[in-house]
């Protein structure tokens, strides 16, 4: 309901907004602009990720799934890395389908893998990417190279854990742990699940993507392009801009082309790896899920892992 209620106070100031409004500061219209955005390219993404996980819980049969997987931890991760490739989803959508895999009884470290990678190696990401970049460019290779292995990576750590339980958000592991044996027909079961995942998701996106609007406003881009020519500081501050625009990893490629001139190649990779596996939206969205310990050990994690394949492109470049 308040995901609802504040998209739908968006839609309406931006609906009323005449196209010079003086007596509104610039920065309001923008913010609301912004997050209208980032919540409209971010909502279908969302919807197709929870039919998707729907599909996996209701409609596949007990133990298909399993059946098709390595059975040794490694390299179920690996494939599960590589899912991605069948399911073009972006970041946004790979949350409820990710919370699925975890409700059908995957361990965290397995749906987290799925997650960080899945929004860099699918289809859709690739071409947009390609057709950005070049089919024989580095920043291609390097994505791809880098989204597989920081994910399987960041999947290896977690699934060190003693208690991998203690990395899932208190509600959701209750929900999980009072989950009843299923029961009414598989339209009616979809429907209910449907309505409650996006209840679950919808306030967490709508509060994302405000948030994700109200930083775009308050940090003047002029600051990150004046860092362009640093080997490192670039990689920084692209670091920084990927988590704070929240793009859709399957356009991202084309916004980042723009800057492509005043950034060396290393940087926009690391911007193309980072904002596609973490940014503003996604970390509330993951908070329906995984701890805020988990969440930042996470992010944290990740952009050092992209930071160091980002500005090691730079020193040699």
């Amino acid at each position: 309901m308040a995901g609802g209620a504040t998209v739908l106070a968006l839609i309406a100031v931006r609906a009323i907004l005449p196209g010079d409004a003086p007596w509104l500061p610039a920065a309001a219209s923008d913010l609301v602009t912004l997050a209208l955005a980032v919540f409209v390219e971010s909502l279908p993404f969302v919807i197709l990720g929870t039919l998707l996980s729907i599909g996996v819980q209701v409609w596949l049969p007990a133990g298909a799934l399993e059946r098709l997987l390595p059975r040794r931890p490694w390299p179920r991760r690996v494939v599960l890395s590589l899912c991605g490739v069948v399911l073009p989803v972006c970041e946004c959508g790979n949350v409820p389908l990710a919370r699925g895999l975890i409700q059908r009884g995957f361990s965290p470290a397995e749906a987290i893998t799925f997650l960080l990678a899945a929004p860099i190696l699918n289809p859709v990401t690739i071409l947009t990417t390609a057709h950005a970049f070049g089919w024989d460019s580095w920043v291609l290779i390097a994505r791809i190279g880098g989204g597989f292995v920081i994910a399987n990576l960041l999947g290896w750590w977690l699934s060190a854990h003693p208690q991998p339980r203690d990395l899932l958000a208190p509600g959701f592991r209750a929900a999980c742990d009072h989950a009843h044996a299923p029961s009414g027909s598989r339209i009616a079961r979809s429907a209910d699940s449907f309505l409650t995942e996006l209840s679950q998701l919808m306030p967490a996106l709508a509060f994302g993507s405000l948030l994700a609007g109200a930083i775009q406003v308050g940090v003047p881009r002029s600051v990150l392009i004046a860092l362009g020519a640093h080997p490192l500081w670039s990689v920084l501050a692209l670091l920084a801009l990927g988590f704070v625009i929240s793009l859709c990893s399957n356009v991202d490629a084309f916004f980042i082309l723009s800057l492509s001139a005043a950034f060396l190649p290393g940087s926009i990779v690391a911007f193309l790896l980072f904002g596609a596996m973490m940014d503003v939206k996604m970390v509330a969205l993951l908070r329906t899920t995984f701890t805020g310990r988990t969440i930042a050990l996470l992010g944290g994690t990740a952009a050092a892992c992209a930071a160091a394949i980002g500005w090691g492109m730079n020193l040699v470049a």
